[in-house]
């Protein structure tokens, strides 16, 4: 009898959990409302406790039936606020999004943290702002500590349960189906880049399957997760055993995943080398190992540093920043491993433009852009030294291309990615800002930016026949667009700026380094089969064919 009524509740839980998850918005709505249910429980309880304590120890107990009403009416008083506050710095601090993919301990150390917050900035207008009737100090504390541990508890069983059930609490999780084939692993695809290639290849036909730590939150990719063909893993790809299990059944891996941009990179070296250079060999390793042929690897045009020349693939490198540096050592790793039965591809992206799921303003064209329509004024510091620019979502584009190109055609090759007409003096961003943005001013500082690139893209037109289809004028006009329709409204928000996000959070750099995982290979279970030299990803006509 116990054991059937253990699978029964079982079942219940485990139904109860997938529907939820068919419905982001009302998981999120319903951990909401358990969140403020437990919120105003505690303050109830804590301002009741001493009521209870006095009858308890009262010789007098003919008063016991009124001495709660002044709790109540102080409840009554104040829950709506403390309720308001609670949810907003619930909501910011990321409990319904990015720190649901946290480890135990951390996600302990967000809750802590924000309840600590909610219950502070609450007595501060509680006591700056005094009513008729005081706010008792004591039980101020003593909510604080009450909803902080039924906060805790509430999650630690909803972990249980989810053991218990068998399912992975992944945040917002769509139907993950690691079973079945997949035609494209993007690595990082939560991302700037990667959120713009997921909708591009969704949009093809292809099925996807994305496997990204969320550490900026899953909001890019909340559209796709009723979509059929789309998976997401969620986890660490330096984590051999989450890289396997995100590559079984795949054809084909986009490595999109790095701390990106000289600054970010720059707040903690080590960990920047472990992520962007030593996790490149193990996810390469591994995917050779799965027998995936196809790997598109993301590097980027600063590996040539600065000269006064039109440089290509064949140019000398020089990079100036430890980003371009790891982004160099892994092309080097990549292509020393290119096989028969192995097909690295590099991709050299120009500095990039424009809007995608994840908005970032840490990038010259949008950051230029978004100082001229919320600020007024644009500062160019030296302003004659040359950028490659090119656009998300061309970006994305050519990352197709690579993907549907024959592999004798783009096996072990290096592209640039961009475009000859889009290769811009910084001064000449500011003309084309103060063409568009009228009211804008444009500064010119003295001093230099010690980048200063120009780069041909021939061999990706000639080869891939790509062609952008956006201009710098179009990504401006987005950045615009997403002010002027409040999409955007403060591009000094963390969110989008790589390097002030990990500064903010600088305990987040503890997380991740404390999840460096020695570099581990895993081994193919039976001898890699053979491929044509012809093989290539197929394109969405060809997805409905034997294969």
């Amino acid at each position: 009898m116990k054991c059937r009524l253990d699978r029964a509740i079982s079942f219940t839980l485990s139904t109860a959990m997938q529907r939820l998850g068919k419905y982001p918005g009302l998981d999120v709505a319903v951990r909401v409302i358990a969140d403020m249910i437990m919120v105003n429980f505690s303050l109830a309880i804590a301002l009741v406790l001493p009521d209870l304590w006095s009858v308890a120890t009262a010789t007098n107990t003919s008063l016991s039936g009124h001495i709660y009403e002044g709790s109540l009416a102080l409840y009554r008083e104040y829950s709506w606020l403390l309720t308001l506050i609670s949810l907003v710095v619930f909501y910011v601090n990321g409990f319904y999004s990015r720190t649901r993919a946290y480890r135990g301990r951390y996600k302990v150390r967000v809750i802590a943290e924000s309840v600590g917050l909610s219950y502070l900035l609450f007595g501060f207008l509680v006591f700056l702002f005094p009513t008729a009737t005081p706010f008792p100090r004591f039980g101020l504390a003593l909510a604080c500590l009450f909803s902080a541990v039924l906060l805790i508890a509430a999650r630690l069983c909803v972990v249980l349960l989810c053991r218990q059930t068998g399912k992975k609490d992944y945040p917002r999780d769509p139907h993950i189906a690691h079973g079945r084939e997949c035609d494209v692993l993007v690595i990082g695809g939560a991302g700037y880049i990667g959120s713009a290639l997921v909708e591009r290849l969704l949009g093809l036909g292809y099925r996807v399957r994305v496997l990204d730590l969320l550490l900026y939150g899953d909001d890019p990719l909340i559209p796709f997760y009723s979509h059929p063909e789309f998976d997401l893993v969620v986890g660490d790809f330096r984590r051999v055993d989450t890289v396997v299990r995100a590559a079984n059944g795949v054809r084909a891996v986009v490595h999109l995943g790095a701390i990106v941009g000289d600054a970010a990179c720059s707040v903690c070296e080590d960990l920047t080398i472990d992520i962007n250079l030593m996790a490149t060999r193990t996810i390469a390793e591994i995917s050779r190992g799965l027998g995936i042929r196809r790997f598109i690897f993301a590097s980027t045009c600063s590996v040539y540093g600065a000269s006064d020349q039109t440089l290509d693939e064949r140019s000398a490198l020089a990079p100036l920043s430890l980003y371009a540096r790891t982004k160099l050592g892994s092309e080097r790793v990549l292509l020393g491993m290119a096989t028969a039965f192995f097909s690295p591809v590099i991709l050299r992206f120009g500095t990039v433009y424009g809007l995608s799921g994840r908005p970032r303003f840490d990038l010259v064209v949008n950051l230029l852009a978004a100082r001229a329509i919320q600020d007024g004024e644009v500062s160019i510091c030296g302003g004659t030294q040359w950028r490659p620019l090119v656009h998300v979502r061309d970006v994305a584009e050519a990352i197709v291309l690579a993907l549907q190109a024959p592999i004798s055609a783009v096996s072990g090759q290096i592209f640039n990615v961009g475009c000859n007409e889009q290769n811009y003096q910084i001064a000449s961003l500011g003309t084309l800002l103060k063409e568009m943005v009228p009211t804008a001013r444009v500064v010119t500082q003295l001093g230099e930016d010690g980048r200063n690139y120009r780069v041909r893209f021939d061999k990706i037109h000639n080869v891939l026949g790509f062609q952008p289809r956006y201009t710098v004028q179009d990504g401006i006009a987005e950045v615009i667009g997403a002010f002027t329709t409040g999409k955007i409204t403060n591009y000094r928000d963390p969110r989008y700026n790589n390097y002030s996000f990990l500064r903010q959070n600088s305990w987040l750099q503890q997380v991740l380094q404390e999840e460096i995982w020695a570099i581990e290979c895993a081994q193919p279970s039976e001898p890699l089969r053979q491929h044509s030299e012809e093989d290539r990803l197929p394109t969405p006509v060809a997805l409905a064919l034997p294969i």
